[in-house]
Formats: structure tokens, sequence, C-alpha cells
């Protein structure tokens, strides 16, 4: 088959499509062949080499069709979408014409969407969905930030929260990216400057009720004195890079109340967070009906797989990055 293969730890020009054994699913696995996948801000750490875990062949999601299923479960030609479940971390992921994935990390779903469309859902929804109603708990009625809400999972968030009747307050570093995220569903958009929770605090008197921050650890202590006393902060992204907080200090750097947790979405198809729990075919249904605005941002072809990481790494993909099967 063809894939793409990371040659060396490197910039976007180390991926390198070549020819490949066909991948053989064992027990509790499933063969898929690849229509389509995102492209996702922790593939472009695992071509560099900067992630603890890393398969020659990246893509930590896909959606496409059942080729071979040996438990008899899922028929030959079954639509699915499939993410995480170790794919571009300990086995090799979606940058191919077929990926193996464990049964538990594989779900069906019913669509009038094309593939591209449909490749724009997965990773972004389902860390969506998990972190707003499991970490977060949001509620209706409540204030919810989300930092670095442009961005594809960022998105995806409003588009959920709005739905969930949340007053969402959005942050871009671009001022002319602010009509989108009105119509995404956010009240309220702050220009991110890194240090913005007087400005979140001027919009929602004593502190948001929630806080998604995907920008990561660049601004975490802005996140955490944006949320108001008794509320959530869910890091989930990483937006501002790998790097530590330096010289966090608890006593000093966590207001007395506020909860904070990470949510990471390489847990989906664990015990505590199987893929059951994310309404997959509700969230298609609302992208096919204009609820939710999945469409990707842009559509690569599988040739175009550097290009791809390229704008990605500019910090100009604008939200989710397609790449149609090879």
């Amino acid at each position: 088959m063809r894939a793409i293969v990371i040659t060396q730890p490197g910039g976007p020009e180390v991926l390198q499509i070549q020819e490949v054994p066909d991948p053989v699913p064992g027990e509790g696995e499933v063969l898929i062949r690849v229509r389509a996948f995102g492209v996702n801000h922790a593939e472009t750490h695992m071509r560099k080499g900067e992630w603890p875990e890393a398969t020659p062949i990246s893509g930590i999601e896909a959606v496409g069709t059942v080729m071979t299923d040996p438990s008899g479960a899922l028929a030959e030609g079954t639509r699915v979408l499939t993410i995480m479940g170790g794919l571009g971390r300990t086995r090799n992921g979606s940058y191919a014409e077929y990926t193996v994935a464990p049964a538990a990390n594989v779900a069906t779903v019913e669509t009038s969407l094309d593939w591209a469309d449909l490749a724009a859902i997965p990773e972004s929804y389902a860390t969506a969905w998990l972190a707003l109603h499991g970490n977060l708990e949001l509620e209706a009625g409540q204030s919810l930030l989300v930092r670095g809400a442009t961005s594809a999972l960022g998105q995806a968030a409003v588009n959920v929260a709005s739905g969930l009747g949340a007053r969402v307050i959005a942050t871009t570093r671009r001022a002319d990216r602010a009509g989108l995220l009105r119509s995404l569903g956010a009240d309220g958009v702050v220009i991110e400057t890194g240090a913005i929770a007087g400005e979140v605090r001027g919009l929602v008197p004593g502190g948001a009720d929630r806080v998604l921050d995907l920008v990561g650890n660049s601004v975490l202590r802005d996140s955490l004195h944006a949320a108001a006393a008794g509320g959530r902060v869910c890091q989930a992204g990483f937006l501002g890079g790998l790097g530590p907080v330096a010289d966090f200090l608890p006593a000093f750097d966590m207001p007395s109340g506020v909860q904070f947790s990470f949510f990471g979405s390489f847990e989906v198809g664990t015990g505590p967070y199987p893929i059951s729990a994310i309404p997959f075919q509700e969230i298609v249904a609302k992208a096919e009906a204009g609820v939710y605005q999945a469409k990707p941002a842009r559509v690569f072809a599988f040739e175009e797989i550097a290009e791809a990481h390229q704008l990605m790494e500019a910090g100009q993909a604008g939200g989710k990055l397609v790449v149609t099967g090879a």
C-alpha cells in the first residue's frame, strides 16, 4: 500500500510517500480502508521527534470503510471513523491507504457527508464533547471561555458549548476571525494576547464559570485567574508549545476554589473514556443539518501532506485541515 512515512525527524519535507506492506488485523482489531483523515498539531510534534511516542506512519484519526473485521462484528464496506487507540503513537496510523485500529476505537456512522467533510469531525468533536461534558461538566446558562477558539478543536468546542446553551467567550489572535467565531455561536470575542483575564472579567463579572484552555502552559496562570471562584479550568491543547510552566507554585498561582484538570484525547477508547460515550451519530447529524459548522477549512490531496503540515505550523490553518486518502 501507499503510505506517508516519517523518514527521519525534521520538517515537513521528511514526510515521504512510500510503498509499504499492507497491515494485517489481529484479534480485537479492524482493518480500515482510509478515505480521508484530519491533520493534528500532535502529528507535527511527532514528525519533529518532540513527542514521547511516534511511529513511522503518523495519523491519529481517520474515516473510511471496513475491509476486514476478524470478529465478524463489522461487515466489509461499513462506514466507520476511528480515533486514537495508539494510532500514530504505538501503532502505525492513518497516513496510509489502510490502517489497523483497535475495535474499541472504531465507531460506525450513517451519513450523507462526503469523506472530506466527515473527516473534519472525529478528533475535534470527540475531544470537545468529552472535555466539556466530563472535565468541565458544562451546563446551560454557564459562561465558558475557550482559548484558542479558531483552532479546529476550538471551533468544535464553541459549536458544542453554544448548542448546550452556554454563554461562550472565545479568543483569537486575529480580529478578522471574530465574525467566524460569532457564527459558530460565540457571544463574545477577545483578542488573545496571553494576558486576557482582566478583559474576560469585564465581560463576565466575577470570571468565567468554565475555561477550556487550548493554548496551553504559556497562558495557564492567566486562564486560572480568568475563572470564577468555584469554577473549573480544563487544559486540552498546547497551541502555544510544549514548554513547561516555569516556577509554578499552587499556593501563589492557583486561585482558591478553582479546579484545574487536563484532558488528553489519547485516552479515547480506554475504560474511563469509551468511544460509545461520544454520540458520533448525533454529532454527524448536526453537521449534516448545519447546526454544527464542521466543514474542513481546507482539503489536501494525499501528495500534499507536507503543505498541510507547513500551513499547520505557520498557524494559518483557520480550522480543520483534511487530507483525502491515497
